[in-house]
């Protein structure tokens, strides 16, 4: 089953790919996964991709687009994938649809004010990079499991995760639309805890059958 999971910062997309990849056994494929991994082995179209990140600038449709396609053309996802990230606009959509079918695409919905306390709240071990939240930390500052400090990132303080949901709404807004009108979209609820929300991405999928 080949899986595009669509959601805000901070709805979860990672963590129920993840749950979601072992469950069906094929891999969670994530755009910055692939950017590092291509970085990483300098293949030519990675450093195609780190000359626009060294430069600060956004990696063009068309590079993201051969990065991904190139990556499910390999032989663990012959039986599915998961897509995490991608596609981010309405021509890597169409680009995606010209060489990979879709099954299903996911859309974790959950309100922006949730969004915002969900992120600003988030601490991040500085040693390991375990993610943890404030509500739930109980004033403790060190990792449980490193006993690292925890820390909030740059792109975590209010100002900026709100800037970061603003352009997830304009950017994804016709990406929703293009697959509303495709009849893939499923819409799930991600105000709820992490088992629920997987169960009822279980239950859409299963549906699907």
């Amino acid at each position: 089953m080949n899986i595009v999971f669509l959601g805000a910062p901070g709805a979860g997309k990672g963590t129920q790919a993840s749950m979601l990849a072992k469950k069906y056994q094929i891999p969670h494929i994530s755009t910055g996964d692939i950017f590092r991994q291509n970085i990483k082995d300098q293949t030519p179209i990675g450093l195609v991709a780190k000359g626009y990140i060294d430069r600060g600038q956004l990696v063009p449709d068309e590079v993201t687009v051969e990065l991904v396609k190139g990556r499910i053309c390999q032989d663990d996802c012959v039986n599915g994938f998961i897509l995490d990230g991608f596609p981010r606009d309405v021509a890597q959509a169409e680009a995606l649809a010209n060489f990979a079918k879709i099954d299903a695409v996911i859309d974790i919905v959950i309100p922006l004010d949730r969004l915002t306390k969900r992120l600003t709240g988030r601490r991040i071990c500085a040693k390991c990079g375990e993610s943890y939240h404030v509500d739930f930390l109980g004033g403790v500052s060190n990792c449980s499991k490193c006993d690292g400090e925890l820390i909030q990132r740059a792109d975590d303080t209010v100002e900026t995760v709100q800037n970061r949901l603003n352009v997830y709404t304009v950017k994804t807004a016709p990406v929703i639309e293009f697959y509303e009108n495709t009849g893939l979209l499923k819409d799930v609820n991600g105000d709820q805890p992490v088992q629920d929300v997987f169960q009822e991405i279980i239950e859409v999928l299963n549906d699907l059958h």
